[in-house]
């Protein structure tokens, strides 16, 4: 990497843009102030758009030629950052960019900071030596890792549009296999609390006679959960399977038995590992998050009266998420028992995100990819949810969502990392990708 680069990377990556935590909130705008200044650089204009307690970056830079008649192509990156704790298990400071064996790191390296200024990086060069073909638009938030929705509202009140879109916030499974997501599971969150009586009890005196909030909460859980990886029907309604393209591209993948022992993950039961790609690509899954009740820390005979857990449903490609929360509300009432107190609230909820592969923009972006480092993409789903996916599909732009991180990136872990190669390499895709793109029709 150019060493000017590397100083603009590691000043950006300085800055502890850590949205989950309050102390930062200045650190989070300052981050939105570098990427504001980095587009003015480039040049282009930007500015900080108020949004809620956190701000947005909008910004535009214009094609060198033609710009009237040019496309336009959206840019989104974040810019905030997970939490670094433990800190101790860091081998180096997580907001000082250090180098060590082929690999940067740092917190943010990889999810987003790192390759949201590969995209920067590539608009800036193109339009310093006059080669910028189409018109840019930047909007980036700081809120991505907490689960906020300023970008979706601005997409969906944004009225200019785009004709394509780049999303570098991902990876590939191989490191010399990219990927293009073409759709996201939505997502359904709910938490739900359970009484059984005034206060909790003496098990000899009561128990056998009296509800236990523990058990009444077990009982609705369990007519949700799939003890053979496929959850009950009303919540498999409108999934949709898996199309040619993507069944080819699971040859170029590793199994869902190497993924599965590369996780350290135990497979939930004999079929997981040859149905892998089908259950995180396009089945619906559930999942407890957590569970409180009693008091599991001491030895006591308690017939407890209280509990509560919070549990998600990632939908699949094709599902709808008002009528899969009905469904997962109705089932659970309907499996606990009489007379108990529930409490079941619905947090949030995200539709899946889908993409034709048909599409000019994602055929343009493969081939610019082969152009650019010399492989084709893959076409793949992703098993996560990005809230952003379904909006930009809902305004018919067609989305390239990729990236360079790996699966030993440690996304969301100490020593978060990317391969210093690969920062180069994202600079020539994202450079090609806005060259391919100039022929959108």
């Amino acid at each position: 990497m150019d060493q000017a680069w590397l100083e603009e990377l590691r000043e950006f990556i300085a800055i502890p843009s850590v949205s989950a935590d309050p102390a930062h909130v200045d650190d989070v705008r300052r981050a939105a102030e570098w990427v504001r200044d980095f587009v003015k650089r480039a040049g282009g204009e930007a500015e900080l758009v108020p949004h809620g307690e956190r701000d947005l970056v909008i910004g535009d830079i214009p094609a060198n030629a033609n710009g009237a008649d040019a496309p336009t192509v959206l840019i989104y990156g974040h810019f905030d950052v997970q939490p670094p704790a433990p800190l101790e298990l860091w081998d180096s400071p997580p907001f000082e960019l250090a180098e060590r064996d082929g690999w940067y790191y740092a917190r943010g390296i990889a999810d987003d900071k790192g390759q949201l200024f590969t995209l920067l990086k590539a608009a800036q060069l193109l339009h310093a030596a006059e080669a910028l073909p189409v018109n840019l638009r930047i909007a980036c938030d700081g809120e991505e890792e907490i689960g906020g929705h300023s970008i979706v509202d601005f997409i969906r009140d944004d009225e200019r549009g785009a004709d394509a879109c780049i999303i570098f916030d991902g990876g590939m499974t191989r490191a010399e296999q990219p990927e293009f997501g073409l759709a996201t599971r939505g997502l359904v969150a709910f938490h739900v609390k359970i009484r059984t009586g005034e206060r909790d009890m003496h098990s000899g005196y009561y128990g056998g006679a009296a509800l236990n909030a523990i058990h009444v909460l077990m009982q609705g859980l369990s007519a949700l959960v799939a003890p053979d990886g496929l959850l009950p029907d009303q919540l498999r309604i409108g999934r949709e399977p898996l199309s040619e393209l993507e069944v080819q591209s699971l040859k170029r993948l590793p199994s869902g038995s190497e993924v599965l022992l590369d996780a350290g993950a135990t497979p939930l039961d004999p079929k997981a590992e040859q149905d892998f790609y089908d259950r995180t690509w396009a089945e619906p899954s559930l999942d407890v998050n957590g569970i409180r009740g009693g008091k599991p820390e001491f030895v006591n005979t308690t017939l407890v009266v209280e509990a509560e857990a919070r549990f998600t449903i990632r939908l699949a490609p094709g599902q709808d998420p008002e009528r899969i929360a009905a469904a997962a509300e109705r089932l659970f009432r309907q499996a606990v028992s009489e007379g108990a107190e529930v409490t079941l609230e619905r947090e949030n909820s995200a539709p899946p995100g889908v993409f034709s592969p048909d599409s000019q923009a994602i055929q343009l972006g493969m081939e610019a990819f082969k152009n650019a480092i010399g492989v084709k993409p893959i076409l793949v789903r992703v098993g996560g949810t990005l809230p952003i996916y379904p909006a930009l599909a809902e305004k018919g732009i067609p989305t390239i969502g990729t990236g360079f991180a790996l699966r030993e990136s440690n996304v969301h872990s100490p020593n978060e990392r990317l391969r210093v190669q690969d920062v180069d390499r994202a600079v020539a895709a994202a450079s090609e990708l806005y060259r391919t793109l100039a022929a959108l029709g």
